[in-house]
Formats: C-alpha cells, structure tokens, sequence
C-alpha cells in the first residue's frame, strides 16, 4: 500500500477545463468598439498607440458593432445620443461587455443639465468605470484588465453557447 505516485500524462499534456479555455480565448482576444463622444476619445486613441499599444493585448479596435464584443463609451452622452448608443449595444453579439470612461460618461461629470444623460448606467448595462476628467491611457489599460478579469471567472460560458444553463457571473 503506502503512498502512491500520482500518475501523469506525460511530457506536452495539460489538463484544464473547457470553460477556462473559452473564457481564456475569450479575455485575450477583446475587441472594442471604437465610439468616442468627447475629450475622453482622445485618451482612448493614445492608449490604442504605439506607447501603450493595446495590439500586445490582443485589443484591436473595430468599426462594426457585430464585430464588437466590448463597447468602450468615452465621453459625454446626451439624451439625443442615448437611442443611438442603445441601438449599437442590441446590435452586439453575445456575450457583450461595456466600459463607461471618465466622469461624463460615468456620472454626467460637470454637466448637470437637462441635456446631458447623468451616467450611462440608466439605458445600458456597464461592467467597468474608469473614472477621471480624462482618465489616462493607463487608467483605460487598467480597466481594459479588470475586464479580462472578469471574463476568466465567469463560468458555464461554452454551456451558454450550446444552448445548457445560463452564464454564471463572479460574485
């Protein structure tokens, strides 16, 4: 009897779950939508530069939002730029993530008026703030990996894609 020696698979083998694959492909390979309203846009489009080059994390921007699955809202939004926002998050496919940058977008910032929407948080859901008047590049790098973040605990992701149970998101 005495203690047994754990078996391996060998030299070039590794074991891991479906869904730690999926939600590993899933956080490497984030694809932004480029939507910038405001003075925050710029700041995005530093970080997308060659001094902090978001290609390296596997985040090239895209034009299209069925070729989106993040969607990065810098600036202010106003009650007539809502809907469109609103349309542009329906027509992202599955799974979607959204990112509110720098104050106006989190909160309305300065503008208390009855024009501007007082965060974006009232018409579409949002899984990251990045605060700040603009935030820096590296406050958008840092959100950009929180969200990775949360995208590797998430579990049952390929599940939900098959058609089995829903996504279960990180407490």
């Amino acid at each position: 009897m005495g203690i047994e020696q754990p078996k391996t698979l060998g030299s070039g083998f590794v074991v891991t779950s479906l869904d730690k694959l999926v939600n590993w492909s899933r956080a490497c390979s984030m694809w932004p939508l480029t939507f910038g309203l405001a003075c925050c846009a710029i700041e995005m489009m530093a970080t997308g530069a060659a001094r902090f080059d978001l290609d390296r994390m596997g985040i090239l921007f895209r034009a299209s939002p069925r070729q989106s699955d993040v969607l990065i809202i810098a600036g202010t939004v106003t009650k007539k730029m809502a809907p469109v926002i609103k349309v542009l998050y329906e027509q992202m496919p599955e799974p979607k993530y959204v990112i509110a940058m720098g104050a106006c977008a989190c909160s309305g910032g300065i503008f208390d008026t009855y024009s501007v929407v007082q965060g974006i948080d009232e018409e579409i859901p949002v899984d990251v703030y990045i605060p700040g008047c603009p935030p820096r590049p590296e406050g958008l790098l840092y959100g950009l990996m929180k969200l990775q973040e949360k995208i590797r605990a998430e579990r049952n992701t390929f599940g939900a894609v098959i058609g089995i149970g829903e996504v279960v998101h990180p407490a």
